[in-house]
């Protein structure tokens, strides 16, 4: 089976956030998710002083939807919202 890029867009609550303390939490998640596996953190600013955190994470096309772990990571204190805004297959 292929594996997959994913990539997510994780809105905090307010410009105020601590996003080193929403970025470690999510990659937690992730890493229970994806197993231990390659990611990249961007940091995206949006507007007023808001600033997104993009992570990029490989998993197995076996594993499914990714809807368990958005739910996870909307769950961290600090995260209004998750959304996966890129999916793109690796062969090899």
């Amino acid at each position: 089976m292929a594996k997959a890029i994913i990539t997510m867009k994780i809105m905090p609550e307010d410009p105020g956030q601590d996003l080193d303390r929403i970025t470690k939490e999510a990659e937690e998640k992730i890493k229970s998710y994806a197993g231990d596996t390659e990611h990249k953190v961007e940091r995206q600013p949006i507007a007023f002083g808001l600033i997104a955190v993009i992570i990029k994470f490989v998993v197995d096309e076996a594993k499914g939807g990714t809807e368990d772990v958005e739910k996870e990571i909307t769950s961290v204190e600090g995260v209004n919202s998750v959304e996966v805004i890129d999916v793109r297959r690796i062969i090899g």
